[in-house]
C-alpha cells in the first residue's frame, strides 16, 4: 500500500462521540478514568461500565451514546478510552481505502491536517488490535 492519509481533529466537533455504536474500555482505560473523576475503579465500574466476558464497555445513558459527552465535548478527554483517542486509526477504517474515504463522511477531520502515513495509521490501527483482541 503506497497511500498516505491526512487528519486532524476539528475544534469543537463531537461527531465521532455522537455516533451510534458503544465505547469499548481496557482496563486501564477503567482505571484512568475513574482516578480522574475522583471514584475507585470499583465504584467507576459500578456506575458506569457495562462487563461482558471478554469485553467491558460505557453504558450508555438514554439521550446520548456516552456518559462523559457534553455538548462542550468529552469530559473526561485527557484519560479518554482508547478507542477513543485512536480515532479515526482503526483496523476496519485505514486498511481500505475505500473504507477511509467513507468514514470522511461522518470525520470532517479525514482530509484535513498534517500528512499521516499508512504505515503510521496501520501501526496506530494495530493498537486496537492489541487493546481489543476479542474483537478482531
Amino acid at each position: 500500500m503506497s497511500r498516505s492519509l491526512h487528519f486532524a481533529c476539528q475544534q469543537g466537533c463531537i461527531d465521532c462521540c455522537d455516533t451510534r455504536g458503544y465505547v469499548y474500555l481496557t482496563g486501564e482505560d477503567l482505571r484512568s478514568a475513574a482516578h480522574f473523576i475522583s471514584l475507585t475503579a470499583e465504584e467507576f465500574e459500578r456506575r458506569y461500565v457495562y462487563r461482558t466476558r471478554h469485553l467491558l464497555r460505557l453504558r450508555k445513558p438514554p439521550d446520548r451514546q456516552c456518559p462523559f459527552l457534553s455538548a462542550q465535548g468529552c469530559l473526561i478527554h485527557p484519560v479518554k478510552p482508547t478507542q477513543c483517542r485512536l480515532y479515526p486509526f482503526w483496523p476496519e477504517i485505514v486498511e481500505r481505502a475505500d473504507d477511509w474515504r467513507a468514514e470522511s463522511v461522518r470525520c470532517r477531520g479525514i482530509g484535513k491536517g498534517h500528512l499521516v502515513q499508512i504505515g503510521t495509521a496501520i501501526e496506530t490501527a494495530n493498537q486496537m488490535r492489541a487493546a481489543y483482541p476479542t474483537m478482531y
